[in-house]
């Protein structure tokens, strides 16, 4: 009973503290690390002896801050040494950290886009800005590091890192990219409306499709230039949705159709269904190409009627271009975009991009990992949230052998065990539900010195959600009596993707490791 009350005592407190810190003008996303604190000092941190669980699915994320912990090379930012230290993700984030424990392995998906253009014997090219490299290369890939023969792997800076120079040097990179080697498929995606569909702003939505649609513009006429058929989609849906008329701001991704468009070297549309998934796009493709779809794509074409044949493809991936509702502010219409409106007058087929039409559970948002490897794959892919779901329903996410030897090894070393997990119900990168699975697992396990670390999401969650979501989170607790919530750090600092090592990632690693932080006191 007494852990429990302290369990639910620790989760007010951080609460209590995210409210005040509310007023101060900070947000979810960019959350300063919490640590609780005690009469000797921080509490629960991670120590030599100990294991760490991290609960977050993905990867492109969660990297940063495994390496920190794992990276025996690592140099970024100097580390406490700690060994032994048992780390277990959720699922592989990076091919480098194959010798971890990983629970969920990664699905081997074979006879994708790539793959198959590869083993034709055609050139291709993969261009993306850093935000969105992993995507159009290892998601795109199947889950696959290493580019297939023939390959041109290429990136820019990404939008965060250099505002007014990021599209640009995507459009020199790509005219470069066809105008050399001249690829059979290239594929290039624009991530502007993706990190920029997050903000709360609706001018900053409203300049960026202005841009977006004028990159668009610029990536057709080379398109054009070069010889090349363009086939124009998006991963998920984003940008078209700032939310219902006189309601708050949408900052997550959306459930909404995503366009799909054919426009060829001297402008022809060819006929498109009117419906389909994302998974038809590779077939479409290779169809257009005049090659030969392997049995593993079961996705559709979606040119009907007589194809055009085509030498050259190149696939655009407008990143978080949805088509918008009625009744909801959409800032791509309220921008000045007439190479959209132009394309809107062609035929069009829309996509499903989200839930079960791309592997995930029913009703969830599309994201954008899911879309490219559905993209590529040309069949629905079952993602990591389904696989992890059904091992929740049917009780063998208890039975991960991987969970059982971070609970042993810290029990065998006199160790602690740590739970690092998004504070979400429903996120892409995880859900807080995965923490409170593996704390009544611990419980069963005889496991009693459980400290969570909870990352506040404001992303898939409404902004200013978190103390009512730690409500949530601490009824469980409570309920389960084993745990501790000793820090609480924004998704901003704790997941970065941007390389910032020094101003985020170690922010996070001191406060897991040294206690280092905003104090909050158990007393």
């Amino acid at each position: 009973m007494a852990e429990a009350l302290l369990g639910l005592h620790s989760v007010k407190l951080m609460a209590k503290k995210v409210k005040a810190l509310y007023k101060e003008g900070h947000t979810d996303y960019w959350l300063p690390p919490l640590v609780l604190t005690g009469p000797q000092g921080p509490i629960g941190r991670v120590r030599t002896g100990d294991s760490l669980i991290f609960c977050c699915r993905r990867g492109e994320r969660e990297i940063q801050l495994t390496r920190a912990f794992v990276d025996e090379e690592f140099a970024e930012f100097p580390r406490q040494r700690l060994d032994p230290l048992t780390f277990v993700p959720l699922t592989l984030y990076h091919p480098s950290l194959a010798h971890l424990p990983v629970a969920f392995a990664p699905q081997n998906v074979q006879e994708t886009l790539g793959e198959v253009i590869s083993r034709q014997g055609h050139r291709q090219l993969r261009l993306a800005e850093k935000e969105k490299y992993a995507h159009v290369t290892y998601f795109f890939s199947g889950g696959r590091t290493e580019p297939f023969p023939g390959e041109e792997d290429r990136r820019v800076s990404s939008f965060l890192d250099d505002p007014p120079r990021s599209l640009p040097l995507l459009l020199a990179a790509l005219e470069e990219g066809l105008s050399g080697h001249r690829p059979t498929l290239a594929v290039v995606n624009v991530a502007t409306g993706d990190i920029m569909g997050h903000y709360e702003e609706l001018e900053a939505k409203v300049r960026c499709a202005e841009e977006v649609d004028r990159t668009l513009g610029a990536i057709l006429e080379l398109a054009q230039g070069h010889g090349y058929w363009t086939a124009i989609t998006a991963d998920h849906g984003l940008l078209e949705d700032h939310g219902p008329e006189g309601g708050p701001p949408n900052v997550s991704h959306t459930t909404h159709l995503v366009p799909f468009l054919l426009v060829g070297p001297r402008g022809e549309s060819p006929r498109l269904a009117q419906e389909g998934i994302l998974g038809d796009v590779a077939p479409t493709i290779l169809e257009l190409l005049d090659l030969p779809r392997p049995a593993a794509m079961t996705g559709r074409s979606l040119l009907v009627k007589e194809a055009p044949r085509a030498e050259r493809v190149l696939l655009v991936v407008l990143d978080g271009w949805g088509l918008g509702e009625p009744g909801h502010v959409n800032p791509i219409e309220l921008a000045p975009t007439p190479t959209w409106d132009g394309l809107s007058r062609r035929p069009m087929a829309r996509l499903a991009a989200s839930g079960e039409a791309v592997g995930l559970l029913s009703g969830r948002k599309g994201n954008s990992e899911a879309g490219h490897m559905n993209l590529g794959a040309g069949r629905i892919v079952p993602q990591d949230e389904v696989r992890i779901q059904a091992a929740i329903e049917s009780g063998t996410f208890a039975e991960n052998p991987a969970f059982h030897r971070a609970i042993e090894d810290a029990q065998a070393r006199g160790g602690a065990l740590h739970l690092l997990g998004l504070l979400s119900e429903k996120s892409s990168h995880g859900s807080m539900d995965y923490v409170l699975e593996l704390l009544k697992l611990a419980r069963r396990k005889g496991c009693d010195r459980v400290f969570v670390h909870l990352i506040t999401d404001g992303r898939s969650t409404q902004p200013g959600s978190a103390p009512a979501l730690l409500r949530s989170f601490g009824e469980g607790l409570a309920q389960i009596e084993v745990g501790t919530l000793v820090t609480l750090v924004g998704r901003g600092l704790a997941l970065d993707r941007g390389g910032d090592y020094q101003g985020k990632t170690q922010k996070v690693y001191r406060a897991l490791v040294h206690g280092e932080g905003i104090p909050v006191p158990l007393g």
